[in-house]
């Protein structure tokens, strides 16, 4: 079969400006519910987009661990390659693909870092394997082999064996403070719905956009 033979059609039903909640953060939340609820895989799952500064845009997934009314929060090391694009422009995208519900959320925004008392409140959440991978990589640099991280792992393993793991001065989180938040869902005959909520003097609006 040739890829553009592989199509499908949209049949969840589409969605109307009746339908929407009036704040898009409320509306996140309810979409995401209903992914949690379907059972998807990975329902948290988002791609960041950022850029560097010869203005190349790169993508990678991460986990939403946080929404509220102040944005969306995920955590990484502070020295990997995203956190040195959001240094240089904070202007981030995110991405939910939520293909089964025939469903995705773009948001558009400002990152900023989060506080220490933030970072260690979540940090401590954490399993503790994930606590000392997080100790044990140094995030987007080469290593020579997965040995070298394996062997950091089981060292740091060992070593805090009966204690407490301290939050990584180079580990943190971001908040993407939402300038503008489009939802997306599947029509028939490729007639998609798109709501765009922007934000305009403290209030948000919402037009329709053509598929």
């Amino acid at each position: 079969m040739e890829l553009e033979d592989i199509r499908r059609e949209y049949t969840k039903g589409g969605l109307r400006r009746k339908d929407l909640l009036s704040d898009p953060i409320d509306q996140f939340n309810f979409w995401l519910q209903q992914a949690i609820d379907a059972k998807l895989t990975d329902p948290t799952a988002m791609t960041v987009a950022t850029v560097d500064e010869t203005g190349q845009p790169y993508q990678r997934i991460v986990l939403l661990k946080h929404c509220d009314q102040d944005g969306f929060v995920f955590y990484t090391n502070l020295g990997s390659r995203k956190a040195q694009h959001i240094e240089h422009n904070a202007k981030v995208s995110l991405h939910f693909p939520w293909h089964s519900l025939e469903r995705q959320v773009n948001v558009i925004g400002v990152a900023e870092k989060l506080s220490a008392m933030e970072n260690m409140k979540y940090f401590t959440s954490r399993p503790k394997e994930s606590q000392i991978a997080a100790l044990a990589s140094k995030q987007s640099s080469r290593i020579s082999a997965r040995g070298v991280l394996e062997g950091k792992f089981l060292e740091l393993k060992q070593k805090f064996a009966n204690g407490e793991i301290p939050v990584p001065s180079f580990w943190g989180g971001y908040r993407i403070r939402p300038t503008s938040i489009e939802f997306w869902q599947g029509g028939e005959n490729r007639l998609h719905d798109r709501f765009l909520y922007s934000q305009e003097a403290n209030q948000w609006d919402i037009d329709r956009l053509a598929p």
